[in-house]
């Protein structure tokens, strides 16, 4: 590995030198480090870029680790990750991303992650994308993730986009079966000239099945930022979504949620919330020593925790 694939890892993944148990480091669309452990197998793809990761239902709390580090300009990187858990498993999956440029040339890393979750099954995905590097170059980070949760199975899926990636396109589908469940949670920060697009489709397929999904999100400087939520409740089922975003500057942010109740047991919500920082807290702030833009920054770090 290079040096600034060290430095992404310790930002995206809080790598310490080392990763403990199944692990697979992408660098520049190859591998720069691959080991499986007992419960957690993986594999290369024959027919495309990318692997398989596959969870035996005996996992309990065990993590693996999948970070992407692009780390130069003119690098478009593309990868095809399959995740198939089994009935009862109970994992981790850390799946941060950095790109760098240094030059003209733009940078981007485009992730297809499919997830396969068994029934009982239980999975935490924890996902950061970051963009660092002064080159000129676009840094572009598109991931796309796409979600098939068994009976009574559960996710969490914590996705962060934390600064210096000038445009992404973020897109989320999941399907879920009878009693399943699907947690999401987005923070999102753009400045400067920065875009940012959010599409989360969530079809609730099987009876008792539910989903809770919450962005927050700052749009600074110039940068735009699009949310588009689709809920579909096919049958007895529980849906929420909730926009709330922080103008900074000239910042824009277009939210649209939307809900699709197909059947008369279908409880579905959303709402949104868009304005700028309220005055009483920037003041409030100030009067005990910090200036404006401290307070503003405490504000906004306070608002994507």
């Amino acid at each position: 590995m290079n040096a600034i694939t060290e430095k992404l890892l310790r930002l995206v993944s809080d790598w310490d030198g080392k990763f403990k148990g199944a692990f697979n480091i992408r660098e520049d669309s190859g591998c720069a480090g691959r080991q499986s452990s007992e419960n957690i197998r993986i594999e290369p793809k024959a027919d495309q870029p990318g692997i398989t990761i596959r969870v035996s239902g005996r996992a309990r709390q065990e993590t693996v680790y999948i970070p992407a580090c692009v780390t130069r300009s003119g690098v478009d990187d593309l990868v095809y990750n399959d995740f198939i858990i089994e009935d009862g498993a109970d994992v981790i999956v850390v799946a941060g991303c950095g790109v760098h440029t240094d030059g003209e040339e733009e940078a981007r890393h485009n992730g297809i992650h499919r997830f396969f979750i068994g029934k009982n099954a239980r999975v935490v995905y924890r996902e950061k994308h970051i963009g660092t590097g002064d080159g000129a170059g676009a840094r572009r980070i598109d991931p796309v993730t796409d979600i098939r949760l068994g009976e009574n199975a559960y996710m969490e899926m914590d996705t962060a986009q934390i600064g210096g990636v000038s445009a992404s396109v973020r897109s989320t589908t999941a399907h879920l079966a009878a009693g399943a469940k699907l947690i999401i949670r987005e923070r999102l920060l753009t400045d400067g000239e920065q875009t940012a697009k959010s599409d989360f489709s969530v079809t609730l397929d099987g009876e008792d099945s539910g989903v809770d999904l919450v962005s927050r999100s700052v749009a600074k400087g110039n940068s735009v930022q699009e949310y588009r939520s689709v809920i579909e409740g096919n049958c007895r089922c529980t849906g929420h979504s909730e926009c709330d975003a922080i103008l900074a500057g000239n910042g824009i942010v277009n939210a649209s949620p939307a809900l699709y109740a197909k059947h008369i047991d279908a409880s579905l919500i959303h709402e949104a919330a868009i304005g700028k920082i309220a005055g009483e807290q920037i003041t409030k702030l100030c009067t005990l020593g910090l200036t404006q833009e401290e307070a503003e920054q405490k504000i906004i770090e306070g608002f994507l925790k």
